[in-house]
């Protein structure tokens, strides 16, 4: 970088944090240590995946680290090697112990489960010299990893049989040698949505490698499968083919005998489909399914004998959504559900009676559990809004979840700004629901810049829980003087089949008006200056981004667009996801004399009336919103030449960053354009290339003393 730019990435730095200090009444010699920053966050630890042992005496659970980009070698870190979060494997001795590393540091361990007899793990990993992901084992009483099974192909998931003697599991079939040969020769043509490579479903003996697996005769794509705890049964959902449309939106659970492959029956579930599982005496399968073909997310508890019939919904006109299922004992299921912006845990009998909430809406956010086998301990995930996910503790004489890990120690070091819960009226009288991280240092009667964070889907929802990462602007946002806001728009789950739906067939319509009525309830309670509103989000956030900075071009000073929609014809011809985009959300085809309005709700239809400067970012390899979406309206601003615009393209990313670094670019793109034209001097777009920090740090000392000045970080 040249000198003259370093110097004026540093002014500008310098000035925001002036600006915000002056905004929010805080100092400038506050340590930059007291509040999370971007550097911060790409630093933070999260607890994932916890599987209770059948004997409940045991918690096994991954430990998500994301790769740090300041790691410093010199210090003990382990080099910085660009690419997703490390795995690590931990187990917690119940009822007191403390969580115990058991496989850590470059691992990308997965698909935990524990043996019958409570004494190994199993998990899936790339180890040594394998090929291919294989299934190992590591006993809990010491010893190492040892590989029970490996395949041509990379084993996707397993599920044990009731003994523990075998396995099914879902892998592709060996590419044929021909192919190999051909493509090592340079015939790389790719026939699109031919070329299909299905999931088969495959059985094998545990720890037999003499044996090699059987390939089930199913017709199809394997999405999932469990294994019956009671029969050589298997419960399998098939999709016609892996495209996702067809996963989506086609995908019906099969049990099928594990010893011949055959097909007992088909259980019809409508729509779209999540996880499955079996009742402990094997007679009745639940599931997590769509209303019907229309519904836009799976959320409903469905029952169903295992020799087939009607599924029934055993939480009929259920007013939130369930997430998470599993059965206390053979008539009685346990599931988590969301409701609003909160998430409960309850139980109901398999025939739909006796419902009962055991642990009510609160300030943890539960999201998955596993259950003993005796059904009176389950291990949880849960996040809060001062902390990512964690594993926590239900326990039946104690429904009180009890924290088992603390991922983030350092949090505590940390000032928090308040978020609360807001509930506030669309233009049409509908009431909605959100959640507000006010401004650290808010000042009574002062107004502040907002940041609208809008959310993909729509058919998703906030929580209000934990919401800052490389996307979410959250805590780091608020320590710089912003408030913001997470809106659940009409089309957001969390509320029932019935309002997910209001959305349907109006995209762009009143579900982003709903936005701007939002910057209006926070105008008129005094907390937000209206001309100092900045919008952001990815996919259909992405999507309102650019709505935001064309079509509402007056109602936002900033927008920062994420993998997001900008041609709305363009993308039903570009997108992976036609079927499902069609049935749960346009519920029309652009040729039933619909092309005019699907150009009207296409933001460069609006290109003439932006005056929003907007960032654009996007990954190369996303294949849900192609990445001419993004080019299509860069292109088409920076030919009218009235408002700045940049495209930031990610190499390698899809819909979604997944890499250190390219996260951390995010982070800090977001929050540079931002406060640039929220908070800054606006005008021309701030400097194209980034200052990271990458400065080492002074060494560490093991000096006590508490009036000694700690090193102070460098600004992001």
């Amino acid at each position: 970088m040249h000198k003259m730019m370093r110097r004026r990435m540093r002014f500008w730095i310098l000035l925001t944090v002036w600006t915000m200090a002056l905004g929010s009444g805080t100092t400038v010699s506050a340590r930059a240590d007291q509040v999370l920053t971007p550097r911060e966050v790409a630093r933070l630890k999260s607890a994932a995946s916890p599987v209770i042992s059948p004997d409940g005496k045991r918690v096994a659970y991954l430990q998500v680290v994301q790769r740090d980009p300041y790691a410093d070698p010199d210090q003990g870190d382990v080099k910085f090697e660009d690419g997703p979060s490390y795995m690590e494997l931990f187990v917690i001795d119940l009822p007191n112990g403390e969580p115990r590393p058991f496989i850590t540091g470059q691992v990308s361990i997965g698909g935990l489960s524990w043996s019958p007899d409570s004494r190994a793990i199993l998990f899936l990993d790339k180890r040594g010299k394998d090929e291919n992901k294989c299934l190992y084992r590591i006993p809990i009483d010491g010893g190492e990893a040892r590989r029970v099974l490996s395949h041509e192909a990379d084993v996707i998931s397993y599920s044990l049989s009731p003994d523990g003697a075998r396995v099914a599991f879902r892998a592709e079939a060996k590419k044929p040698k021909e192919k190999k040969e051909l493509l090592d020769k340079g015939f790389k043509a790719e026939v699109y949505e031919e070329d299909l490579s299905p999931i088969h479903v495959w059985v094998a003996p545990l720890d037999d490698p003499a044996q090699k697996p059987r390939k089930l005769p199913l017709e199809g794509s394997a999405v999932s499968l469990q294994w019956s705890p009671a029969a050589a049964q298997l419960a399998v959902a098939l999709a016609p083919t892996p495209l996702i449309d067809d996963i989506y939106m086609q995908s019906r659970v099969h049990v099928v005998d594990a010893d011949s492959g055959d097909v007992i029956c088909k259980l019809d579930n409508p729509g779209k489909l999540g996880p499955i599982a079996w009742s402990p005496d094997g007679r009745l399968l639940a599931m997590i399914s769509a209303e019907d073909i229309h519904d836009p997310s799976e959320g409903r508890l469905m029952v169903a004998p295992a020799t087939g019939g009607p599924l029934k919904d055993v939480l009929p006109n259920y007013l939130g959504h369930v997430n998470a299922i599993a059965w206390q004992d053979r008539d009685t299921i346990m599931y988590l559900g969301d409701e609003g912006v909160a998430t409960t845990f309850g139980k109901v009998r398999a025939d739909g009676s006796q419902q009962k909430v055991l642990v009510g809406r609160g300030d943890l956010m539960l999201t998955g559990f596993s259950l003993s086998r005796d059904g009176l301990k389950g291990a949880f995930v849960a996040d809060s809004a001062i902390h990512p996910s964690e594993i926590y503790l239900i326990e039946h004489e104690n429904l009180t979840p009890r924290r088992l890990t603390d991922s983030n120690p350092q949090l505590s070091d940390f000032r928090m700004a308040r978020q609360e819960v807001v509930t506030y009226k669309a233009r049409d009288g509908l009431e909605l629901e959100g959640i507000l991280i006010r401004p650290l240092d808010e000042e009574p009667g002062h107004r502040y810049p907002l940041i609208l964070y809008v959310h993909g889907g729509p058919e998703a929802h906030e929580r209000n829980g934990w919401l800052t990462n490389y996307g979410r602007p959250g805590q780091v946002a608020a320590a710089r003087g912003f408030a913001v806001f997470y809106p659940n728009y009409r089309g957001s789950t969390g509320r029932g089949v019935a309002f997910s739906k209001l959305g349907q067939g109006d995209e762009a319509g009143k579900e982003f008006d709903d936005l701007v009525d939002a910057i209006s309830h926070f105008a008129e309670n005094g907390l937000v200056d209206k001309k100092r509103v900045g919008i952001t989000g990815g996919s259909y956030g992405g999507y309102a981004s650019a709505w935001g900075a064309t079509a509402l071009s007056e109602h936002f000073a900033a927008s920062v667009m994420f993998v997001g929609i900008s041609n709305a014809i363009s993308k039903k011809g570009t997108t992976d996801i036609p079927n499902e985009d069609y049935l749960v959300h346009t519920r029309s085809r652009m040729w039933d004399d619909k092309w005019q309005f699907y150009l009207e709700r296409s933001p460069i239809y609006h290109v003439k009336k932006a005056r929003t400067p907007i960032l654009i970012l996007h990954g190369k390899d996303d294949p849900r919103v192609h990445p001419s979406q993004s080019m299509e309206l860069y292109r088409h601003l920076k030919t009218i030449g009235e408002v700045p615009v940049r495209l930031v393209w990610y190499p390698g990313e899809g819909h979604g960053n997944r890499r250190a670094a390219a996260r951390l670019d995010y982070n800090l793109r977001m929050m540079q354009w931002l406060e640039h034209y929220l908070i800054g001097p606006g005008g021309d777009p701030p400097p194209m290339e980034l200052e990271y920090g990458f400065e080492k740090p002074a060494p560490k000392t093991t000096d006590p003393s508490p009036d000694k000045d700690k090193d102070e970080e460098e600004p992001a």
